[in-house]
């Protein structure tokens, strides 16, 4: 009998991992009937990560009141997993996706949002807690974050700044003595899979700013108030964010995790990979299949199809990604540890056509797969 590991990522806009390796693991089926199918929804930190964690950790997700980049109350989700372990995913608050397009403005959105899910985390006893950074729409070097755990930023005239982007170049002060108590006796692991440095030229502001709706000058008054806030941090903690490989990921909220929180930097997808236990599903198997939306360069450095095939590689398990897009060539395909690449897309379609057949596209891909698979085993 062949063992099938399916360990997707999300298909940005499309389906979520989850879903993704339902449809893949039906298409197996369709051509290996008594396939044993082993589904690994897999992350890197941004998108899906607390799905992918919730589901391998039989966890549950509860909802909670939270800011979303503009303040305003919304309803997020809080992972809760065996063993005080709980997930916070950056983006189900001070996401991009909370906001219409002509609302995306990093000088008035926070991170306010984060923090308070980091706090109801806390209230459910979570010792442990997985922070997921990707998809912001905030550039506030984790002030607005560290606000709702009970750090106060000052300005000269000894006033409470919100925590809002613009804020940043007006800290005078940072008072920690109100920082969340509970916070000393929990590990807070931040998924970071960017290098940035905290401010300059591959800063948070000039690397991601545009993306997030910052203008050109916004982005020169963004990049120095991330400078002048590292400066101020220094004095208070007496850490050199701009030391600190990622401490710019999400506008800047890892370095404000970092110094302002106690939370420890580590690179997404192992983290989640470790925790989804895929390298115990990987014994015995026949094949893993993994994939996204778009493989290409950027998925080498450190996103989680590129994780899974180096974790194949370690096991000896071939590794078959399927995405919607390849931009990679067939020499680098191979080097980064996969036997193939496949894009699902079929025909000339719309971008939209083609997001709405992404199911069925994987499940056929899938299924091609697995035909092949069992004709070069026969």
């Amino acid at each position: 009998m062949s063992v099938w590991v399916v360990a997707p990522a999300p298909f940005k806009g499309a389906l979520p991992a989850a879903a993704a390796a339902r449809a893949i693991g039906a298409g197996i089926r369709l051509a290996d009937a008594g396939a044993e199918i082993r589904p690994v929804p897999v992350a890197d930190g941004g998108e899906g990560t607390l799905d992918a964690l919730v589901a391998a950790a039989g966890g549950r997700r509860r909802d909670v009141t939270a800011a979303d980049p503009l303040g305003r109350p919304v309803t997020a989700a809080v992972g809760e997993l065996p063993g005080q372990v709980a997930v916070v995913e950056l983006a189900l608050a001070s996401g991009y996706e909370r906001l219409a397009d002509h609302e995306r403005d990093p000088e008035r959105t926070t991170t306010r949002g984060t923090g308070e899910l980091i706090r109801a985390a806390l209230d459910l006893g979570a010792r442990r807690i997985i922070v997921g950074l990707g998809g912001s729409a905030t550039t506030d070097g984790g002030l607005g974050l560290a606000a709702a755990l009970g750090v106060r930023a000052l300005d000269a005239d000894g006033r409470v700044l919100e925590g809002r982007g613009a804020d940043m170049s007006r800290v005078a002060s940072l008072d920690l003595r109100g920082r969340d108590p509970r916070l000393d006796d929990a590990v807070v692991q931040v998924a970071c899979d960017v290098a940035n440095p905290f401010h300059g030229p591959d800063g948070a502001a000039h690397v991601y700013g545009p993306q997030k709706g910052a203008t050109p000058d916004a982005v020169a008054r963004l990049d120095a108030g991330l400078a002048s806030l590292a400066g101020v941090i220094r004095a208070a903690t007496g850490i050199d964010l701009q030391a600190v490989a990622g401490a710019g990921a999400a506008g800047g909220a890892a370095g404000g995790l970092l110094a302002l929180i106690g939370a420890e930097l580590t690179p997404g997808a192992p983290l989640v990979l470790d925790a989804v236990g895929l390298a115990r599903h990987l014994e015995g198997a026949t094949c893993c299949v993994t994939g996204e939306g778009r493989l290409d360069a950027t998925s080498l450095a450190g996103k989680a199809p590129a994780a899974v095939a180096a974790a194949c590689a370690t096991a000896g398990v071939p590794c078959v990604a399927l995405c919607g897009e390849v931009g990679l060539g067939p020499g680098a395909v191979r080097r980064a540890g996969f036997t193939a690449a496949l894009a699902i897309g079929r025909g000339i379609r719309t971008r939209d056509e083609a997001l709405a057949a992404t199911e069925v596209d994987l499940a056929s891909t899938a299924a091609a797969v697995a035909a092949i698979h069992g004709a070069r085993a026969d």
